[in-house]
């Protein structure tokens, strides 16, 4: 069952054009989620990337960090409509957790602490376009928001920004993960309205 915040202020898609269609701007942050929220310590937290060759690299929260920590301006757009422009997040690249990484596979499957999982093709993942974020707006992520880190895939549908994410799994096919095996479409571009199967 899905947990929904309160009221979502709103303006139509008019009111700026980056808004992809059917977009409403909010100033709000919706909180959504599929089930109960896990509550994870920064001490508990590990990242893990596991290759087609089962090699496994885990990282702590700590050594995570030391990778790079980076800024991120940016608008996310949910598949629920809702859009909210200029965010601010900091957090760590993709292009440097996958650096010294050897894969030959195209996609990625996103799992999350609580079981949830997504699928991103690696093109949506590299080349700047993706980052483990701990920080919002200047403040730690809160577990509602998916702390204490969530992926960040700004340019596609916020489901596809996995909250309390704990690893990558590598994979050859384009594997559908929990909302994709539910009729959400299997890319998820807001400017396409990739939104459902």
């Amino acid at each position: 069952m899905a947990i929904i915040s309160r009221g979502f202020g709103s303006r139509r898609r008019e009111a700026d054009p980056r808004l992809p269609p059917g977009q409403y701007l909010t100033q709000d942050f919706p909180v959504l989620s599929a089930g109960p929220t896990p509550k994870v310590s920064t001490d508990e937290w590990r990242f893990s990337l596991r290759t087609e060759k089962d090699v496994v690299t885990q990282w702590t929260w700590e050594e995570f960090h030391a990778l790079g920590v980076e800024t991120v301006n940016t608008d996310i757009h949910c598949v629920t409509r809702w859009s909210k422009l200029d965010t601010t997040w900091r957090g760590v690249s993709l292009d440097r957790v996958f650096a010294d990484v050897d894969t030959d596979h195209a996609y990625a499957m996103i799992h999350s602490y609580g079981g949830y999982t997504t699928n991103v093709p690696m093109a949506d993942l590299l080349g700047g376009k993706a980052w483990i974020a701990f920080e919002f707006d200047g403040a730690p992520l809160t577990p509602e928001h998916g702390g204490p880190a969530r992926l960040l895939v700004p340019h596609l549908y916020f489901w596809k920004s996995a909250k309390w994410v704990r690893g990558i799994v590598m994979h050859k096919r384009d594997e559908p993960g929990f909302w994709e095996q539910n009729g959400y479409n299997m890319h998820g571009d807001p400017w396409s309205e990739e939104r459902y199967w």
